[in-house]
């Protein structure tokens, strides 16, 4: 066979992949080969691809299992990690992880946004000693994933399982979807819980998508399939920059969709009433730009990105229809990493607060809501982005704190005319102090006692006084309130501070 031949025809067999009956297996499954995964998600194929013929004296390891290289998303340039789940299930040899280790110390070289496209059965026992416990062996991978925080996007989209130690590429990136169906992650796999720790217990319940999403918080986004995990991720990119030393690029602005109520009818003015606090950020930011972020997991706190006059801005919102949107500990942890991530890559910041405050009890003090709330605390304090608070209607307790109050050093507070900000609702406050004087009155005298209560200490904490004082620096009609943002976010574009000179917190982790 000629040169060029004998040439083509490895490559043709690297670029199949693994056997043919592995490649129908995951049809079945509704999962695509790795290489239609990448020309779906890249704009044009990848641009440049790293160690092709890895491992291609071995027949049965194209590609050595792992697909690396350079590309473009959105006109910009990425670095891709991607398994081929045909090749023995995607696991790892010495020659993936070098693979591995190589992309990402690229991606760290060019400073460009590092994608893991991970369906992998974790490591090949077999090769342990060439690729485990040694300088460049898989550990080397996680401490590249450390280094890399907060210099370039990490962003893994998980097709299928991500098991034992490789459980740890999606835990260390900034951002991970799941295929519902398809994507688990675990340390140790249901067979191995059953013969160590006499556990029976499902793969779903284990490390599955839906579990992770919603209980465990280490997934971010649950979707449907890997079509729509592959769009999540396109559209999640535009929100950053390449690296931490740039901006994110700016899109043309689209006003808010039209809605039959404004934001003046949508908020109560019981503060105890429930309302959708979903509604108010669709009015406030640009239309259809909202790309939420953990929206199965601690549903009463809201994250994601958005735009706002083509900018891009991370919301942080109380839901009021979740649980009153007292925060809990995993609420606060939520938070923690969002707005770490946010700040990490120059994203401004917009809190809107409705929030009674931390939750108490017995349950959540044994879980630590003070470390966790502690955590939400710091890494909102350390925010050197623009960082604006908005008291939408009640901002309670520690709640203000953690929601960017004015001792936090938010660029400004803002509130609704009807806005209340104090250590505890009039309920709470009247039964505290007046509770043997209302248990001492006649039955019939109670109600009048208790609303004049309640209005003497409305009026005590009424937002104008507060205004007047300047605990908020401005009170602003509900229906003006998206205006005011875009002018102030424009404004604060500028802003340049360092947080403290030290080399690092010690973090309430």
């Amino acid at each position: 066979m000629a040169f060029e031949e004998q040439h083509q025809a490895i490559r043709d067999r690297i670029e199949k992949g693994g056997a043919e009956k592995y490649h129908e297996k995951n049809a079945e499954k509704g999962k695509m080969f790795v290489r239609d995964r990448l020309n779906r998600l890249l704009d044009d194929d990848l641009n440049v691809e790293d160690a092709f013929f890895a491992n291609c004296v071995d027949e049965s390891l194209p590609a050595d299992g792992v697909v690396t290289g350079l590309g473009k998303i959105n006109g910009e340039t990425v670095a891709i990690m991607a398994n081929d789940s045909t090749v023995k299930a995607g696991s790892w040899g010495a020659r993936t992880v070098e693979k591995i280790i190589r992309i990402q110390e690229t991606a760290m070289k060019l400073e460009v946004p590092m994608l893991y496209l991970v369906d992998s059965a974790g490591a090949r026992i077999t090769d342990q000693i060439e690729m485990f416990p040694n300088r460049r062996g898989a550990g080397r991978i996680f401490y590249n994933q450390v280094k890399m925080s907060g210099r370039v996007p990490q962003v893994c989209l998980l097709f299928g399982p991500s098991a034992a130690g490789g459980a740890y590429i999606p835990a260390f990136c900034d951002i991970v979807i799941m295929v519902d169906g398809n994507a688990s992650m675990y340390l140790g796999s249901p067979r191995m819980a059953e013969k160590v720790i006499g556990e029976k217990v499902s793969l779903e319940e284990m490390g599955g998508a839906k579990m992770h999403c919603s209980v465990s918080g280490v997934g971010d986004v649950l979707v449907k399939s890997e079509q729509e995990a592959i769009e999540y991720a396109q559209k999640y990119l535009t929100y950053f920059p390449q690296n931490f030393r740039t901006q994110p690029l700016e899109k043309e602005t689209i006003n808010p969709g039209q809605f039959d109520k404004t934001i003046s009818d949508l908020i109560p003015e019981n503060q105890n009433a429930p309302f959708d606090m979903y509604e108010l950020i669709n009015r406030l930011i640009d239309e259809d730009s909202f790309c939420e972020i953990k929206r199965e997991f601690a549903k009463e706190l809201i994250t994601g990105l958005a735009r706002i006059d083509g900018k891009s801005v991370g919301i942080i919102a109380n839901q009021p229809r979740m649980k009153g949107g007292v925060l809990f500990h995993d609420s606060a942890d939520k938070a923690a990493k969002f707005i770490q991530l946010c700040d990490a890559f120059n994203i401004p910041l917009v809190f809107l607060a409705d929030i009674p405050g931390f939750m108490i009890g017995t349950k959540v003090e044994r879980a630590g809501i003070i470390r966790h709330g502690a955590k939400m605390i710091s890494a909102m304090s350390e925010v050197t982005v623009p960082k604006i608070c908005v008291v939408v209607r009640k901002a309670y307790g520690a709640g203000l704190y953690a929601m960017a109050g004015p001792a936090f050093e938010p660029d400004v507070t803002i509130a609704l005319p009807t806005a209340q900000i104090a250590v505890m609702g009039p309920e709470a406050a009247v039964n505290a102090v007046y509770a043997n004087k209302i248990a001492e009155l006649p039955e019939e005298d109670r109600p009048a006692f208790i609303k004049e209560k309640h209005e003497e200490y409305k009026e005590n904490i009424d937002i104008y006084r507060l205004a007047s004082e300047m605990i908020v620096d401005d009170i602003v009609q509900p229906n003006d309130l998206r205006d005011v943002l875009t002018r102030r976010l424009d404004i604060y574009q500028s802003k340049n501070l360092t947080f403290t000179e030290r080399k690092h917190g010690v973090y309430p982790v």
